[in-house]
């Protein structure tokens, strides 16, 4: 096997661990954004008792994908992590933060209202910090000889403030969403209200930004546009995606708008992919570039062989257990 098939079994295994986190954590932290617009403290209980059983797990997705990119493309840590050492700082600090609220708030009782405040905050944060990564990828980094020589806040610009705003607004969507499939009552119908106007938001700061990213970007400017009678099908998938979402909470359908929310994160991920590929740390280096000594891709591919099918295993047994309703005064505290 060369080295080349090795870099796209990486990317490809890499990809599908960003993928899964955004999916599976996404809604988590949604959830936490939409925790202040509660109707009552009860339904913040439920709220957070409808992911208190996954959501650490959840979080398994970033450490593997974290892991395998440093394993597999070093160049990316060499050149990318300078770039946006604030941005990544406040993620995982938003992360941690939310982590230690979420445990504090069920054994508080007079401080309960700052851990709401603090779950919710790092919960903003970290996906807020998320959209703007993202926002700084689109970008690309300023660089010579591998070497990143760009400010440290070149990657917080007009630009990448909007990518995480579309990324607050599509978390929450993820939330409200989650929260119909897996809550009933007074809570799923506030649940059901909230998610067309959150898709709305989605669907107009998306629309900036892809009509935005061509004038910030010359390489994916010239590939959309060379390639018109392929790409057009993305974003025509998105939209069936959010007239399914809109048409499921008309007709009160309680597992389908999760499912088409989903849908729509994956075909706005697969933009992404197809706009940069094959670009790891754009706009110079590609796969081939970044990646690292074809042992040591070798190697530590056979281990995550045996990894990844029970990462997938346990997840999957965890959110068949926890299956069903989360009703009020239940939880697994």
């Amino acid at each position: 096997m060369e080295l080349f098939d090795l870099a796209l079994i990486w990317a490809f295994i890499i990809g599908f661990g960003i993928i899964m986190y955004v999916l599976m954590d996404g809604f988590d932290l949604g959830v936490g954004l939409l925790f202040p617009f509660a109707p009552s403290e009860d339904d913040r209980d439920t709220m957070m008792n409808s992911v208190a059983p996954v959501w650490d797990g959840n979080e398994t997705w970033l450490v593997l994908g974290g892991a395998g990119l440093l394993a597999a493309f070093p160049m990316v840590y060499t050149i990318v992590l300078p770039a946006l050492y604030i941005g990544v700082f406040l993620l995982l600090a938003g992360l941690i933060f939310r982590g230690v609220a979420f445990e504090f708030r069920f054994k508080a009782r007079t401080s309960r209202y700052l851990w709401n405040w603090s779950f919710a905050g790092g919960s903003t944060i970290a996906a807020f910090a998320q959209g703007a990564v993202v926002g700084a990828y689109i970008q690309g980094f300023n660089t010579v000889d591998g070497v990143y020589v760009g400010g440290a806040l070149d990657w917080l610009t007009p630009f990448t403030i909007l990518t995480g705003l579309g990324m607050l607004a599509g978390y929450a969507l993820l939330g409200s969403t989650w929260l119909i499939m897996k809550t009933e009552g007074h809570l799923q119908a506030w649940a059901y209200r909230i998610t067309t106007p959150l898709l709305i938001a989605v669907l107009v700061v998306f629309g900036i930004i892809s009509v935005w990213t061509p004038f910030v970007d010359d390489t994916v400017r010239e590939r959309w546009f060379s390639n018109l009678s392929v790409i057009w099908i993305l974003p025509a998938v998105t939209l069936l995606c959010a007239f399914q979402i809109w048409r499921s909470v008309r007709n009160r359908f309680e597992g389908m708008p999760f499912v088409a929310t989903m849908g729509l994160f994956i075909t706005t991920y697969l933009g992404l992919v197809v706009s940069k590929w094959p670009y790891v740390v754009p706009p110079n280096y590609t796969l081939w570039d970044a990646a690292s000594a074809y042992e040591s891709q070798l190697f530590l591919l056979l281990g995550l062989l045996f990894v990844i099918p029970i990462v997938l295993v346990y997840t999957a047994w965890t959110y068949w257990v926890f299956r069903g309703k989360v009703r009020a005064g239940e939880g697994y505290h």
